[in-house]
């Protein structure tokens, strides 16, 4: 039983790979210039289906409003009852579809070409009504589904999202879209963050220990222990940043140390400890942690202290 479980699913990928792969022959002149419409387009581009490419469609739909194309979903069957007033007079129409042959498709298509809309078309059947009716026609066809009966849409849908992501990654690069632009989308995701989120914004939510080079044994401990970062910044008079003390800097004194009370912070410091601007990302932050094998970084501004950046600070944030 588990043999033909696992001969199923091989299957069934390797039938939705092939279908994939049979992409490769329908990026032409009409996708170049599919692209180059939506591109050129003054509004929106208003994506339209029904049943599973509807769904397909919804989804093309978030991500081409997260990679920087405005885009919107009109379902094709409420189209026809109202929802045809979401259309504006320079948006581009893409309807989804594997037989391009579905009676509120049928019914939608004359609506928008009487609008003056350009209609672009996704579909499996290049004799359909559809692509018969479009400007533009994207070829998905796919000469078989994964599904064993050859009709659930397995493979279709799997190639109409597959061309979606193309349509999406073409426009992309059409537009410049960058790494800020992707964060201005994506401000409250992980992926987001790793691009926006500052050291600033972090060690400010923190303590900032230090003390006087001068400063005792004893004001050490103390300072390290009330502000709970396993360390603290060891600074001038200006606030210029000497060295740093660590837990494990303590440890390792009194291992060697028989006396104690003449013991100084400049006995215990760590000259030159890695440092990072408050304006710089939180990411190379996290790099610098992990290159050096420490857990907490010194933030300062021309060697002015001004905190601490915790790993824990960026396993919170989810950079990590």
């Amino acid at each position: 039983m588990n043999q033909s479980i696992q001969k199923t699913a091989l299957r069934t990928i390797e039938l939705e790979a092939a279908s994939v792969a049979g992409l490769l022959a329908f990026i032409n002149a009409n996708f170049e210039k599919a692209i180059n419409v939506i591109h050129a387009s003054k509004g929106r581009l208003v994506i339209s289906g029904i049943g599973k490419s509807a769904i397909v469609a919804q989804k093309i739909v978030a991500t081409l409003n997260s990679t920087g194309t405005p885009a919107l979903f009109m379902h094709a069957a409420d189209a026809i009852h109202g929802d045809l007033g979401m259309i504006q007079e320079a948006d581009i129409v893409l309807i989804i579809s594997k037989s391009g042959e579905s009676p509120e498709i049928k019914v939608l298509v004359p609506l928008i070409r009487n609008f003056g809309n350009t209609l672009i078309a996704m579909v499996g059947n290049m004799d359909s009504f559809l692509a018969k009716e479009s400007a533009i026609v994207l070829n998905t066809t796919v000469s078989q589904e994964a599904c064993p009966n050859n009709l659930a849409p397995t493979s279709s849908t799997t190639v109409q999202m597959v061309m979606g992501d193309v349509i999406a990654v073409c426009l992309m690069e059409l537009n410049g879209f960058s790494q800020r632009d992707f964060a201005k989308y994506h401000p409250g995701g992980n992926l987001g963050k790793r691009l926006y989120l500052r050291v600033g914004e972090l060690s400010k939510q923190n303590a900032s220990p230090k003390v006087l080079a001068s400063a005792s044994l004893k004001e050490v401990i103390v300072e390290i222990t009330q502000k709970r970062l396993g360390i603290t910044a060891v600074v001038n008079e200006q606030n210029q940043i000497i060295g740093i003390i660590t837990d494990g800097d303590l440890r390792r004194m009194l291992e060697k140390s028989s006396s104690l009370d003449q013991i100084t912070a400049k006995d215990i410091l760590t000259l030159n400890p890695k440092t990072i601007g408050a304006d710089n990302l939180a990411v190379e932050a996290l790099e610098i942690l992990r290159n050096n094998d420490i857990s907490a970084l010194l933030v300062a501004d021309n060697n002015e202290y001004l905190g601490v950046l915790h790993l824990h600070d960026l396993v919170r944030e989810g950079i990590v």
